[in-house]
This record gives structure tokens, C-alpha cells and sequence, in this order.
């Protein structure tokens, strides 16, 4: 996501100086495609090259030069989730990237709690049910990484986290009661945070516009790139960035949104949840 990013704001650059890509590429002695995929943020970044870059473009000082080559820097360096790489599936790590990066991430689920509002327990009995064979020490750095993930909702430039979850995952006692009554309570105080916001969607709606299941929609604060959706499956993920697509998912999310219940409700909503698991056998 680093690389795109940088890639965005050298296109940028060089087509408000009116430079064409042969001639970006002849100054930094690569070919034409190179500078198409950096561009795309395609292939790793060397600081000289785009020092060069920048000095070619016309930005030759100032804290947007300083900005972009600290940006480049960083895009060379692997990012945080690739200690976890033992645990962690490939095509699971881009959206890690994606996610650290993002300003706005809307968030339904159907069957969990969120991974990012999840308890350490809870994520455990989660983590279990697919990997329950898993040695001790696997399961535990799974559920490492699951909140290490969370330090991102209070990070100083921490993005809006909007989740909005079915009825259903809050009345599944994952974990069994204890656990599953700590969740609840967790959630009520994650609803207190400025920049999470948590909907519920109820049985008696019925039926509603998500009947495809989970999802995730991503916006970055970099004007040059697009929404992303992630959809998780079993064994794969999908990432979908075509405008066609993104729409549709919008628009789903917006009518979730519509006919789930107002976020003042929320907290009354998990109470009630919370009393009735207390009181179940």
C-alpha cells in the first residue's frame, strides 16, 4: 500500500510537468514499463531512484520531497505483520497492509465480532474452530497477532472504524457464556472511542441486502487511490477495487447502515443481549 501511495504521487508529479514515462525512465536509466510500475506501485523502490525522480519533477527541497522520500523509505521496509509470517496466510497479509493504511474501515459481519473489537478470549475460541488441531504455541501467536492488529484504533492517526454486525454473532456464545459476556461488555466500552461506531442489525428486520455475507470496505486519505473491498473466504480472500464492484458493496453497506439499528441503540441493544445471557442456564 506504501508503494502505491508513492507511486500515485510520482505519476502525479510528472504528468503536471507534462513528462511522458520514456523520458522519466531514460533519467533514471530504466525503461518505460519500470516507471509504469512503480507508478502502479508494482515493484520495490530504490531512494536514489526516486530522489532522482523528484529532483526531475521539479520538487528538488521542502517537506513534500522530505515527505515522499521518508515514504519511500518506509515502502522498502517490511511491514510490522511480517514477523507473524509463520501464521499468517499470503492472502491474508495485503490486507493487513491495506487496513494500516486506510482512513475509513466499514466492517460487516454475520458470524464474529469483529477481529479488530474482538478479547483476547474470545479470539482464541474463534481461532480455535480453525485451528484447533494447531499446537498451543500456534494458537497463541495467532491470537498475538489478532491484537496487535487492535493498536491500531488507538494509534494517534488511528482510522473511523464503522461496524456494523448481525444480531445473530452477538447471541452465538462463542467461547461459551463467560467469554462471550466479556465481549459484550468489551464492545459497549469500544463504543465510547470517537472514531468506532458499532450498528446492529436485528432479527426483525428479516432478510436484508447482505445476503452474500462478510465484508470489508476500505478508503485511504491519498486522493489517488481507490476503494478497496475485501471479501474473506475459507481458503482465499478476495481484493476488489473496480468501480463497478466497489459501488455495489457501497451501496449494500449504505442499506445496511439504513436498516440496522441507529448507533444510539447500540449500547441499549448489547445491555439487553448481556442480561439475557446472564440469565440463560
Amino acid at each position: 500500500m506504501l508503494r502505491i501511495m508513492l507511486g500515485a504521487n510520482l505519476r502525479r508529479l510528472r504528468e503536471g510537468k507534462g513528462i511522458t514515462r520514456e523520458n522519466a525512465g531514460w533519467h533514471i536509466r530504466a525503461s518505460e514499463s519500470k516507471i509504469s510500475r512503480m507508478e502502479l506501485g508494482r515493484v520495490s523502490f530504490k531512494e536514489r531512484d526516486v530522489a532522482d525522480l523528484l529532483t526531475f519533477y521539479g520538487l528538488s527541497d521542502g517537506d513534500e520531497r522530505e515527505r515522499l522520500l521518508t515514504l519511500a523509505r518506509d515502502a522498502s521496509t517490511p511491514g510490522w505483520w511480517h514477523r507473524y509470517s509463520d501464521v499468517l496466510p499470503s492472502w491474508f497479509q495485503p490486507y493487513i497492509g491495506l487496513e494500516t493504511a486506510a482512513s475509513l474501515i466499514r466492517n460487516y459481519e454475520v458470524q464474529f465480532v469483529p477481529g479488530l473489537l474482538q478479547t483476547p478470549e474470545y479470539a482464541r475460541a474463534v481461532v480455535m474452530l480453525g485451528h484447533g488441531r494447531s499446537p498451543a504455541p500456534e494458537i497463541d501467536r495467532r491470537v498475538e497477532l489478532r491484537m496487535v492488529r487492535q493498536q491500531l484504533l488507538t494509534r494517534p492517526d488511528a482510522p473511523q472504524f464503522w461496524a456494523v454486525v448481525d444480531e445473530a454473532a452477538l447471541r452465538r456464545p462463542v467461547g461459551g457464556k463467560t467469554v462471550m459476556l466479556q465481549q459484550i461488555h468489551a464492545l459497549i466500552e469500544a463504543t465510547a472511542q470517537p472514531n468506532i461506531r458499532v450498528q446492529v442489525v436485528p432479527f426483525r428486520i428479516g432478510g436484508h441486502a447482505a445476503h452474500g455475507g462478510s465484508f470489508s470496505i476500505l478508503r485511504f486519505a491519498e486522493p489517488d487511490l481507490p476503494d478497496v473491498v475485501y471479501v474473506e473466504q475459507l481458503t482465499s480472500s478476495l481484493y476488489l477495487d473496480k468501480r463497478d464492484d466497489v459501488d455495489q458493496y457501497a451501496y449494500v453497506m449504505e442499506t445496511l447502515c439504513i436498516e440496522a439499528a441507529p448507533p444510539e441503540d447500540t449500547v441499549p441493544i448489547l445491555h439487553k443481549i448481556a442480561h439475557e445471557l446472564e440469565h440463560t442456564d
